[in-house]
């Protein structure tokens, strides 16, 4: 079985429709974690309609990238798959994934997203806003879709959300707490993975469906407009691997020859 971390703020909205896709899409009984971050009113609306969620809280607004490692400290399953609230489940995502529960493997999966954006995609569809959403709409959708195409994820775009083995995860040290926008802690994440070995691929026989970063536009800790944080971010990813944040996988491979 697998451990989903989805880490949340203020978004009751979109949480229930992902919650809502897990559990009606899934084959098993996977554990689900939701790492409530500074915003404990959810508690309540979360289990009263979920009992089986596993709830990690914290106090305070911590961010994205503490509230993904807390919640992967707190799993107990041996593999993790770290998404976002306002991502939506296909059918049988579980039972799809399973293959892929391997041991020295990154696996990033495939977004479907409403708009152009800077994530990687192979598809676009705007499938309404969360009060609109229709969740067999979107499995009809996603069932039509071409399967079975795999790539290396290359270094552009966003890496999210992928699932690994989670002794994997911990010993490369999880998401690094010191950037302080979580927009480039993905790829710092993904080179320290290629650095130890460990074989990245992106799949596209599971496909989730992204409303568009809704976690990040709220959450103070996330806040993708702040250019001061943006810069902090590309200027420690600098500092750390001696280069700037690159798209293109080239420079990436040439980036990491210099630690090997």
């Amino acid at each position: 079985m697998i451990s989903v971390i989805i880490p949340t703020y203020k978004e009751p909205d979109v949480l229930d429709i992902c919650l809502e896709s897990i559990f009606k899409g899934q084959d098993d009984d996977n554990e689900i974690i939701v790492v409530v971050d500074g915003f404990k009113d959810l508690n309540q609306l979360v289990l009263d309609k979920y009992p089986k969620v596993k709830i990690v809280n914290f106090d305070d607004n911590k961010g994205a990238i503490t509230s993904t490692n807390w919640g992967i400290y707190n799993s107990t399953n041996d593999f993790i798959l770290i998404v976002n609230d306002d991502n939506v489940f296909p059918e049988h995502w579980d039972t799809n994934l399973k293959p892929y529960c391997q041991k020295g493997k990154v696996i990033t999966i495939n977004q479907i997203e409403a708009q152009p954006s800077m994530f990687i995609q192979t598809h676009i569809k705007d499938l309404g806003t969360p009060e609109s959403f229709n969740l067999q709409t979107f499995w009809d959708y996603e069932s039509s879709l071409p399967k079975n195409k795999f790539v290396n994820p290359e270094m552009s775009g966003s890496q999210w959300p992928f699932l690994m083995y989670k002794p994997d995860y911990m010993a490369v040290g999880g998401l690094d707490v010191y950037y302080p926008s979580p927009h480039v802690v993905d790829w710092d994440f993904m080179l320290k993975c290629e650095y130890v070995g460990y074989k990245m691929i992106r799949i596209y026989n599971v496909h989730l469906y992204h409303f568009g970063s809704i976690a990040t536009r709220r959450d103070p800790l996330m806040d993708r407009f702040s250019s001061e944080k943006e810069k902090l971010a590309h200027q420690f990813f600098k500092t750390k691997w001696g280069t700037n944040v690159e798209h293109n996988p080239q420079n990436n491979s040439k980036l990491l020859s210099k630690f090997k």
